[in-house]
Parts: structure tokens; C-alpha cells; sequence
């Protein structure tokens, strides 16, 4: 084989295997004796994200759904006090503005597993002004927490001026499903 062939072959070969260990996403949540089996190969900007859970819950398939982005992190909780947790899986979007998402997901009584929506950011023009991006997700008690830095007009990507703002969200009830529902009342910025 030709020198410079292999050399390119080797170079790709490390490539692809360093990407796959260092941007996989693999992790094992438990909370109240249902677990939570996450992965997501996070292999370019359109990926597949995969919940299986376990334990204290029967006759309950697999989660599969594609994704806009990457598994940032994921954390399991029970924000609404009921007794059964729900899991919730940061992305972030590829791209300069790496836009956050959350996708969730809500044990009923051990028996079934619901979607959680989350509304759109952009949604409410009050919580959203000075907006571009870079989310970071946590759990807080009874909430679920998102923070992003803030741009002023003439910002650039790179170079937020305008501090930082968090909202607080809880998990509501719906129809259907179950619903994050922006706590108004505790936004909180700094700068």
C-alpha cells in the first residue's frame, strides 16, 4: 500500500476513534428504583438519543428520537413531588449559537412514560431578549434551571457583554403530557 495512502488511512482511523470516545454520551441515572440507561453517539448535528429504562417500572418501551445536536448531560429528578422521577436530557445544537433544548421524559405510577414539553425560548419575548444561545441546564430542588449569558446589541458571538440571566422552570400537568412551565417571578440577571 502506498505510503501516503496509509498514513491517511491510519490519521482517519485515530480521528474517528477520538471523536467516538470523547463525544459519546453514555450514562446510567436511578432515581427512586426506575433507571435511566441514556446514550447518544453525538456524531455530527443530527443524532439519535436513546433512554432505556429499568428497575421499578413494567412493560415500558425504549425511548428513540432523533435530535438537533448533541447530549450536553442529563439528569433524573421528580420535580413535581409525586413519587416518580423524570428524566431530563440536555442538547445543544451545533453551530457558532449552540442553542439548548431539553427533552423529557415523566414515569406515570410505573406503568407508562410521557413526554415532558418544554415551550420555546423565544416564546416569551420578556425572557428571551438578549438571547444567542450557549444554555446550561441543571436541576434545583423543585426546578429545572437554565442559564445563558446575555448579548447587547453589536455583541459578537464570542463575546457576551450583557451578564447573564437564569430562568427557573416546574413541571406541570397537561392533557396529555407533562409541560415545563416558566416561573416568571424568580428570573433572576446579573452582570
Amino acid at each position: 500500500m502506498n505510503r501516503i495512502l496509509k498514513l491517511a488511512l491510519v490519521l482517519a482511523t485515530m480521528m474517528f476513534s477520538q471523536a467516538h470516545a470523547q463525544g459519546a454520551f453514555n450514562k446510567t441515572l436511578t432515581l427512586q428504583g426506575v433507571n435511566f440507561h441514556v446514550t447518544c453517539a453525538n456524531e455530527g448535528s443530527q443524532n439519535t438519543l436513546r433512554i432505556v429504562p429499568s428497575g421499578a417500572i413494567h412493560n415500558v418501551r425504549n425511548i428513540e428520537q432523533q435530535i438537533d445536536g448533541s447530549v450536553i448531560g442529563a439528569e433524573v429528578a421528580d420535580l413535581d413531588g409525586n413519587g416518580t422521577p423524570e428524566i431530563y436530557v440536555f442538547v445543544q445544537s451545533a453551530g457558532s449559537g449552540s442553542y439548548g433544548t431539553v427533552v423529557g421524559h415523566a414515569v406515570n405510577r410505573g406503568a407508562s412514560i410521557t413526554p415532558i414539553v418544554m415551550p420555546e425560548l423565544t416564546d416569551d419575548a420578556r425572557a428571551s431578549a438578549g438571547y444567542m444561545g450557549r444554555d446550561r441546564f441543571s436541576v434545583a430542588g423543585d426546578r429545572l434551571v437554565r442559564q445563558f449569558p446575555l448579548y447587547r446589541d453589536g455583541d459578537s458571538n464570542a463575546a457576551p457583554s450583557g451578564g447573564t440571566r437564569q430562568l427557573h422552570y416546574r413541571l406541570v400537568p397537561r392533557e396529555a403530557c407533562w409541560a415545563l412551565q416558566l416561573v416568571p417571578g424568580e428570573t433572576k440577571d446579573t452582570r
